[in-house]
This record gives C-alpha cells, structure tokens and sequence, in this order.
C-alpha cells in the first residue's frame, strides 16, 4: 500500500468507542478500529492518537449540572485515560506496540508526555496515545490533539466521526446539506462550521496544519485517507 503521509494523529470521539451501546465501549467497535489502525502501521504510517472521553464523562455536562467545571475537567481527562487504555490494551493484542503518555502523572499506568520521547516512539514505529487531554480544564481532547499534532510535527490531523465529511449543515437533521469535498479555514469561520472547537480550529490554521473529517465506522477509509485517495473533507489553507 502506497501512502501518502508518513506521519498521522488520529482523532477520535469517546463517543464513537459506544458502537450501538448508550454508555461504555463496544469491543466490536474498538476491535475494528484497532484493526484498521494496524493496517496503516503496517503499511509504514507512524500513527499518534488522541481520544475522547464522552462516552464516559464530560466536563462541560457536569458543570452544566451544578459541579465545579475544573473537577469535572479533570474527571474527563481520566476518562480518556479508561479509553485510551482500552485502545492500547486492543492494539497490543494484534500484536501492534504501542506507548500511553499522559499529560497528567499516572506513573503505574502511562509515561509522562515528554515531546522528544513522544517523537522518538514514532520514529522507533511505535503507535503513540495521548492521554488526559492537554493535562488543563477548560480544553478539550480537539485542542489536546492540535497541540499533540504540532508538537510532534505530524502532517495532518484525521478526525474520525459517525459522519464522511463536512457538510453545509447537520446532514442527520438537514437532508439537503451537501458535502464538501475541500474546504479552507476561512470559509469554515465565515459559514459558522462546526469542524472542531474553536481553540482548536485556530491552532491548526496558525500553524497551518491540515485536518481531514472522514466516516471511520466505514470499514477501509482510514487506510484510504492515509493513501491520499478523497475520502471525508480535506480543510486547509
């Protein structure tokens, strides 16, 4: 398999660990996003990653409901780290090596994120999970994966969702949105999209760092993205 990008960060929701669950991982779904990340490093992609924690815990909904929004942050980021370990956990057992680096100290569970080392492990064909977002309320796991992608110069960020691409509206409530196929930061400001929050957004755009949004449910399209061929939407520029 012939690729186009050596090296990725992989964004996925917490919510798309959920398959057909209301809460939780589903092991089929978490066994079939494993598998497909290790075709890609198979292929010779160094592959990064950073998880949601929704389908598990959400700050902004806990302090929505009354509780401090810095320890319900922090209850998301330990979130992510149950994610997280559930991914390396099914990596490991397709025989794919992989590293946890936390942004907060857990030293029984992951190692510090330590920007060389992180590299270092992508270099060494290591599959590399972030963890406990950016390690600070008030961020999320989109702007922990902008900063993790700039930090270790990754060529582009691939934004796994339920959805194949951008659209011009919700397309699971709009049936007349159409997708795009590319489309540059400005445009995605000016028209209001919602592609990532906005701390996130803008990180990518000042560093000019492409994301493409593709349908990851679909089995085949992360090893197509990574190939270059035109799946999903492509924002940059």
């Amino acid at each position: 398999m012939n690729v186009k990008y050596k090296r990725v960060l992989l964004k996925l929701s917490g919510e798309s660990l959920m398959g057909n669950k209301q809460f939780g991982i589903d092991h089929d779904r978490l066994g079939q996003y494993a598998q497909e990340i290790k075709e890609i490093v198979d292929a010779g992609v160094e592959v990064a990653i950073v998880i949601g924690g929704g389908n598990i815990f959400r700050g902004i909904q806990a302090a929505e409901g009354g509780m401090d929004r810095v320890q319900g942050d922090y209850m998301g980021m330990l979130a992510t780290m149950i994610n997280s370990m559930a991914l390396q956990s099914a990596l490991e057992n397709l025989e794919v090596t992989t590293r946890l680096m936390s942004a907060i100290k857990m030293d029984e569970i992951a190692e510090p994120f330590i920007r060389r080392r992180a590299v270092r492990h992508l270099e060494r064909k290591l599959v590399v999970i972030f963890g406990a977002g950016t390690g600070n309320p008030y961020f999320t796991t989109d702007s922990a994966a902008s900063l993790r992608a700039i930090e270790v110069e990754a060529e582009v960020i691939l934004k796994g969702t339920r959805v194949d691409g951008i659209y011009t509206a919700d397309p699971e409530k709009d049936k007349s949105a159409t997708k795009f196929e590319t489309i540059s930061f400005q445009e995605v400001y000016e028209r209001g999209l919602n592609v990532m929050d906005m701390t996130a957004f803008t990180l990518c755009k000042e560093n000019k760092l492409p994301i493409i949004v593709f349908n990851m449910d679909e089995g085949g399209n992360l090893a197509r993205v990574v190939a270059g061929e035109k799946v999903g939407t492509l924002v940059e520029g």
